[in-house]
């Protein structure tokens, strides 16, 4: 059973921890469906909301579940009156409210549905950009050192560095290395998310400060997409 990594934010990740020690941390509440995840076999983070079958998540919400009903006991037997009334016809008052309520549950259920799905997709498609970056991050570690020993900024190509289509993966199209007009090191991102041109092709600029050793990142994403630490 291969083990698991999952990202803790601030480009930090956990593990490795077994599949139950995964599964354990989503029920106690750390880690959430968009959480990015990562094991031996995959091309890059992805959320941990598309193993959910797979670590049997499918039907779990991470709250404990209550406890079993008592049984039931049987219903004492009616006694039956010689001066009981019979029975009448038609719909009992229970069984009207049982229908009033089921005629104004389903358009409130589709309500609910409406504001629920447009929100996953949407925290879906951020935690596929935080892929990305988790992706790129290993870089910014590179890029400060040559800088830092060579008083230049890299280029696709130097040193250890490779072309951008070497950096593809699951949710990176390309990473293109250089100077900024800002005269700040850094590289473009170019994301890969096939199916969604919310994304597809999209760029992420990450700008190095070497004053204070610190990253800027700006993007033509839609905030909303994208992380706390790189919205305009």
């Amino acid at each position: 059973m291969s083990d698991w990594y999952y990202s803790a934010g601030n480009d930090q990740r956990q593990g490795p921890l077994p599949s139950d020690d995964l599964v354990a941390q989503f029920r106690h509440g750390r880690i959430g469906l968009d959480t990015l995840v990562w094991r031996d076999g995959l091309a890059g983070w992805q959320p941990l909301g598309d193993f959910a079958v797979e670590l049997g998540l499918a039907n779990s919400t991470g709250a404990p579940l209550p406890p079993p009903l008592p049984p039931s006991r049987p219903a004492p037997a009616a006694y039956a009156s010689p001066l009981q009334s019979a029975p009448k016809s038609g719909l009992s008052g229970c069984m009207i409210a049982l229908i009033v309520a089921a005629v104004v549950a389903v358009p409130m259920v589709a309500i609910l549905a409406a504001i629920a799905i447009p929100a996953y997709q949407d925290y879906t498609l951020r935690a596929r950009t935080s892929a990305a970056l988790l992706d790129a991050a290993p870089l910014k570690t590179d890029i400060a050192a040559y800088l830092a020993g060579n008083s230049t900024c890299p280029s696709n190509g130097d040193a250890d560095f490779g072309a951008p289509g070497t950096y593809a993966g699951t949710h990176l199209a390309s990473i293109t290395l250089g100077t900024f007009e800002s005269k700040r090191c850094g590289m473009e991102l170019i994301l890969r998310n096939a199916g969604s041109d919310r994304l597809d092709g999209k760029k992420i600029w990450l700008e190095y400060d070497p004053s204070d050793a610190s990253w800027e990142c700006s993007s033509e994403i839609d905030d909303k997409y994208l992380p706390t630490t790189c919205r305009g």
